[in-house]
């Protein structure tokens, strides 16, 4: 038959390089269907192999003799041709299991432990978000905005090379008169925007390679920050110390000291454009993102890199911090993740905003806002990951595309 000629051509090819076939021992096979016994019925007990001479106990789980033992005694069968057959018994001691219940009503006897499952989060209810008003004034794509720490006026920089700065209050209202005053300096389209919360300083970075100290009391530059190779895309304060970090288009991102304008480290690493930065006053106290689609998180003592994020697998082009816990959020052309700041660990995906997400922002209610190239905004809530809102940038003359937000 078919089968006589393949073990016959079998034997052919393997038979002459080792002419020695191994024997099966029946002690190897007896052994073999204890353990497999062992692990189908009760893996928490003893197991005792008598008349093989092999195994006389097997090291187990810390157990009580005196409740369960699983004996496996092997019985010859005169009838059966010396043919050993595995018995198992199992010995429960009915009254020691009701003594020690009794010492102690917490402690299970229960042979196997329950699974525990993780909880699923609960989403928290938000209250939808509608648009309140519409500023003009630009020329240009607003490619950065920053609120003043006491929430009177906030200030944007524009691919148009001018830097606005606007009343809050007026203009939510939508009414007029909302711009106070209008920066020009930068000689390209300015990418980064940061208000000192304890000086009366304003920071800016374009991609003319230039990191400016804007004096709000005199309206005018008072320090330039050179070193830059190429343009600066953004831009961040550290939250204790009179410190400033930039990144940008030629892969590092530079510490400066605000004062004297020395440039501290050169934390280098990433081999793209450095897209965003997050200061910290603990460790890590800088953390920055690339296009690269990596997330490094520094040092700022050592000015060496502690550790590097390789879940993206495109281009991450925004992070942001949350003020209310230690974690932060990450976007880029593939999705939007959540990370443990203390040491970078993935916490969860946040999926289903289908474009290139160009920003995001997490505001103290806990609501996360996402904003993709196409127009589309997505609200989530930030601790379960649930979308509860979905919405389009209301047309207006120029592009759609959303490039920057502040929640």
């Amino acid at each position: 038959s078919e089968i006589d000629r393949n073990i016959a051509r079998t034997k052919a090819l393997y038979f002459n390089s080792n002419p020695f076939i191994p024997t099966i021992l029946d002690e190897s096979i007896t052994i073999k269907k204890a353990f497999k016994r062992k692990s189908l019925t009760l893996p928490s007990t003893k197991i005792d192999i008598n008349e093989t001479g092999i195994f006389k106990s097997l090291p187990t789980a810390k157990t009580d003799k005196s409740k369960d033992q699983l004996l496996l005694t092997n019985e010859s069968n005169e009838s059966s041709n010396t043919t050993n057959n595995m018995d198992i018994t199992l010995y429960d001691n009915q009254q020691t299991r009701q003594e020690n219940t009794n010492s102690n009503p917490f402690k299970s006897t229960a042979l196997t432990t329950r699974r525990h499952f993780d909880k699923v989060v609960t989403p928290q209810w938000h209250a939808p978000w509608e648009l309140s008003a519409v500023i003009s004034g630009h020329i240009g794509w607003v490619r950065s905005i920053s609120f003043d720490p006491s929430n009177e006026w906030f200030a944007t920089g524009s691919a148009d090379r001018t830097i606005k700065i606007w009343d809050l209050a007026k203009c939510c209202a939508g009414s007029e008169g909302g711009l106070k005053l209008t920066l020009t300096g930068h000689v390209s389209a300015i990418r980064g925007l940061v208000v000192s919360p304890r000086h009366p300083y304003l920071f800016s970075a374009g991609e003319d390679k230039m990191v400016k100290c804007w004096d709000l009391e005199y309206n005018k530059v008072i320090r330039h920050y050179h070193g830059h190779l190429s343009g600066v895309f953004c831009i961040a304060l550290h939250p204790t110390l009179d410190l400033l970090v930039t990144g940008g288009r030629d892969s590092v991102a530079r510490v400066w000291d605000i004062r004297t304008k020395h440039q501290i480290h050169v934390l280098g690493g990433h081999s793209n454009t450095v897209g965003g930065i997050i200061t910290n006053s603990v460790d890590p106290q800088i953390i920055t993102s690339s296009y690269d689609s990596t997330i490094k998180l520094w040092d700022l003592a050592a000015g060496k890199s502690m550790t590097t994020l390789t879940q993206h697998k495109k281009a991450v082009r925004h992070i942001c911090p949350n003020i209310k816990e230690f974690s932060f959020v990450s976007c880029g052309a593939d999705n939007v993740k959540k990370w443990q700041t203390r040491d970078g660990k993935f916490l969860m995906n946040y999926s289903g905003h289908n474009s290139i997400i160009n920003c995001t922002a997490v505001n103290e209610d806990g609501v996360m806002v996402t904003c993709g190239d196409n127009g589309s905004m997505m609200f989530w809530d930030y601790n379960s990951g649930y979308s509860f809102q979905q919405t389009n940038a209301i047309a207006q003359p120029g592009r759609l595309t959303i490039r920057y937000i502040v929640l």
